[in-house]
């Protein structure tokens, strides 16, 4: 037990670190293992891959999570802001190089290789992005010589162009909807969130137009027989046949005709083998790690880390409701991962990046901390002031 009286780094960090959050994302990785050795094995196998191959993957990634979570949680309020602008630059970047000579797969074009490794670069953009965006806004409201509100605006053509020429769409909408949130919460006034809606609604039908495959997954989800509706039939199956409690674990049926069973569709492989109950269970563990934060968010007086820790949740629950939703066939099929839970090295990392984010910003500071790592000269925070 680490004793208030040891004046280290380490002892400093675990009595600052919210421990709340540090149990229920490892409460998440934990679960995520127990799951993929339901969903994982099936898809190996149906590959020509060893049986636990993605399960072993998994438990190898999961080393440079933890590790990575740890390591930017120790970082101060200004580490945290160089490195999402310096990840959030490379991100963008790679995401044009991704568009213009990564692999295609499944139509698109979002990974790049470095020899045998492969990345998604649009994964790491997302937690940068929302750091780098609360930066700009939260400078826009304490400096008037600082036009924060005009920068934050531009970061958002500028990351969502290369996610469109990939295409990636999902992306895309969930940057866009963060980064509404964020200009909200920053003092956008309902004219402006009406404008920001009508927006949205054009941007929608103009994907709906110009993409055929948003336009093929949009026409099956309202008409199920106008297309191959095959993940969603196997999808509502899963869940028909796990009842409450579960087939058990490793006797679902499902999973061995889903092709995404092990990513985009673990949270049906978990109803059917454990259950809508531990469904239930999943859904309220995301649910504490959001209003957990959003809380914390509400109790600091900094702006940028209101902004950014509100930024940083709604991303982390937005995504894992996509998926929910698509597993559920609340919303048109998505290739959208459920943080901690879905197999993949890149989306583990990325996540590993922005909940380290998260974490480094909702330690415990005294506020001559906060104040000291203002710029000379600010003026006194005003959310409202973003918009001037």
């Amino acid at each position: 037990m680490m004793s208030r009286a040891e004046r280290t780094p380490l002892t400093d960090w675990w009595w600052t670190v919210d421990r709340g959050l540090l149990a229920a994302l490892g409460a998440l990785m934990v679960a995520g293992l127990v799951f993929l050795m339901g969903g994982g094995p099936p898809v190996a196998e149906r590959i020509g891959l060893p049986t636990f191959y993605f399960l072993n993957r998994q438990a190898m990634y999961l080393a440079p999570t933890v590790l990575l979570i740890v390591a930017v949680s120790f970082l101060s309020l200004r580490g945290v802001r160089r490195l999402a602008l310096i990840t959030w630059g490379l991100g963008v970047v790679l995401c044009l190089l991704a568009s213009k000579f990564g692999p295609e797969i499944k139509g698109a074009h979002r990974w790049i290789q470095f020899g045998s490794f492969g990345l998604q670069p649009s994964e790491f953009v997302k937690p940068s992005f929302v750091v780098v965006v609360a930066w700009a806004f939260s400078e826009g409201a304490q400096r008037r010589d600082m036009p924060g509100g005009t920068l934050g605006m531009l970061l958002l053509p500028v990351t969502i162009v290369p996610l469109l020429l990939q295409p990636d769409f999902g992306q895309t909408m969930l940057i866009t909807l963060v980064w509404s949130t964020l200009f909200f919460v920053a003092g956008l006034h309902l004219i402006w969130v009406a404008a920001i809606g009508v927006l949205g609604m054009f941007g929608v039908f103009a994907a709906y137009t110009f993409f055929h495959h948003v336009r093929e997954r949009i026409e099956r989800f309202l008409d199920k027989d106008s297309g191959d509706s095959f993940q969603v039939y196997w999808s509502q199956q899963s869940f028909w046949s796990g009842g409450w409690f579960g087939t058990g674990p490793g006797e679902g049926v499902a999973k061995r005709h889903l092709p995404d069973a092990h990513t985009d569709f673990i949270f049906s492989v978990t109803g059917e083998e454990f259950g809508v109950l531990v469904c239930l269970g999943l859904v309220a563990l995301f649910a504490y790690i959001v209003l957990r934060g959003l809380k914390l968010a509400r109790r600091t007086d900094d702006t940028f880390t209101r902004l950014a820790v509100t930024g940083l949740t709604t991303l982390f629950g937005l995504q894992a409701c996509i998926n929910m939703a698509v597993n559920t066939q609340l919303m048109p099929a998505k290739g959208m991962t459920l943080p901690f839970v879905s197999y993949g090295g890149s989306s583990l990392i990325s996540l590993a990046l922005g909940m380290g984010f998260l974490i480094a910003l909702t330690r415990k500071r005294p506020r001559s901390t906060l104040l000291s790592q203002k710029p000379p000269g600010t003026a006194p925070a005003t959310v409202a002031g973003v918009m001037r």
